[in-house]
């Protein structure tokens, strides 16, 4: 709804109103926006689609307002939309600085435009423009400071709440009736325990970006989607790169939860990894130690990516357990040391599920120079990589050898 202000007169430079030499609001928005990037330090280190989406958009909210004051109107929606602005980026931590420093820089980049078509005339009408503008700037300003200190509060009380304790309890093994009466949140029967990794997504280590600002960006994202999908059902405890969450196993079985890692990974623009181990609610920490040393296994092995179970990783998590069953078979793989371009071949072909034709074409090499390769493999360890048993013991070798602490390398 605009409001007319009878007592506010439309201020003209020219003999045009002010707002007609500010009127192109999409194209000052992007120089505006541009401006920032270059000459506003922190600015410039904030992620592209920030820059291009919510700074762009509350720039044009911001110029709006200014117009719509300038000419004596009243648009209260969008000092409610600067408001929201300035909340989300709270959440997202970026600083109050920037943002401040940010829409001074906007308004003297307006006031230089707003001069550049004035005569001397005019002199007049520009003092009153100045003081309509530092009317229209404290405005802007008080409603960020105050969306933004209100939104800075609320997450650091959401961090104390009792959902947040009844998470640690469960985690810690401890009682939770009664802080799950005041939550008014029902104790599920088991939860599915999952451990989470998530990567650094590629823009927290471009040099000209700040990496602190894109990591919490994309754990907001990650949060907002689990909210979306879980609601008040998840218990998690996340940071930027992982942690626990706990789900009612009834309420997500089967694909459901390959499904939430899938959405979660989008969310979070990066390939999220997770494993997950069901258990009653007194069994959560042991579940919670034993989901994380599998996410460390499957990490070890494959990279991540996805969710994998306990069920289907058994052997390789046995296999990895400390002891000398493990140095043991770690130890097979020793004669290889001297010989890497053997040890890349056979931990190639069984990647490639042994398919020597598959192995060849891969690694860019005739089938007989691989027959050849295998061959090596079995006189420098006594294990046949061309037959069941022989390849079970290598297989197992290079699983137990990637916990093996890599040795440092002494020179002469």
């Amino acid at each position: 709804m605009t409001v007319i202000d009878p007592a506010r007169s439309r201020l003209t430079v020219s003999g045009r109103p002010i707002s007609a030499h500010l009127r192109d609001i999409s194209t000052l928005s992007r120089q505006m926006v541009g401006h920032f990037a270059e000459n506003v330090a922190p600015c410039g280190t904030l992620p592209g689609d920030a820059l291009q989406g919510d700074v762009t958009a509350v720039t044009r909210v911001c110029l709006e307002l200014t117009l719509s004051r300038l000419d004596g109107q009243e648009l209260p929606e969008q000092v409610e939309q600067i408001r929201d602005a300035a909340a989300e980026w709270a959440r997202e931590g970026i600083p109050i600085d920037t943002i401040n420093h940010a829409i001074h820089e906007g308004f003297k980049l307006g006031f230089d435009r707003i001069l550049s078509n004035a005569s001397p005339a005019d002199s007049a009408t520009l003092v009153a423009t100045a003081r309509r503008l530092l009317e229209i700037l404290d405005t802007i300003t008080s409603a960020v400071a105050v969306a933004y200190v209100r939104e800075n509060r609320m997450v650091v009380g959401e961090h104390h709440t009792a959902v947040h304790t009844l998470t640690s309890a469960l985690l810690g093994g401890h009682s939770t009736s009664t802080m799950a009466r005041e939550c008014g949140i029902e104790i599920a029967e088991s939860y599915s325990v999952l451990a989470l990794a998530v990567p650094p997504h590629p823009d927290e280590s471009e040099p000209d970006v700040n990496g602190a600002v894109v990591a919490r960006r994309k754990l907001r994202r990650v949060q907002a989607e689990l909210a979306t999908r879980c609601g008040d059902r998840a218990l998690s405890l996340l940071s930027v790169d992982g942690g626990t969450l706990l789900l009612p196993a009834d309420d997500f079985a089967g694909d459901t939860l390959d499904e939430l890692i899938a959405y979660l990974s989008e969310a979070a623009r990066v390939p999220i990894t997770a494993t997950v181990v069901t258990a009653a609610p007194a069994d959560i920490p042991a579940a919670t130690e034993q989901a994380h040393e599998l996410l460390d296994t499957v990490q070890r092995l494959t990279g991540g990516g996805g969710l994998h179970r306990f069920n289907d990783l058994a052997l390789e998590f046995q296999i990895t357990r400390p002891g000398p069953a493990r140095e043991h078979l770690s130890s097979i793989l020793d004669p290889l040391d001297e010989h890497p371009e053997l040890l890349d071949t056979l931990r190639q072909h069984i990647a490639n599920n042994f398919n020597r034709q598959r192995t060849a074409r891969l690694m860019h090499m005739h089938t007989n120079t691989l027959d050849y390769r295998l061959k090596r493999v079995r006189l420098l360890t006594g294990f046949d990589p061309t037959t069941p048993s022989g390849l079970w013991y290598l297989t197992s070798a290079l699983v137990a050898r990637s916990y093996r602490a890599p040795q440092a390398k002494t020179g002469t």
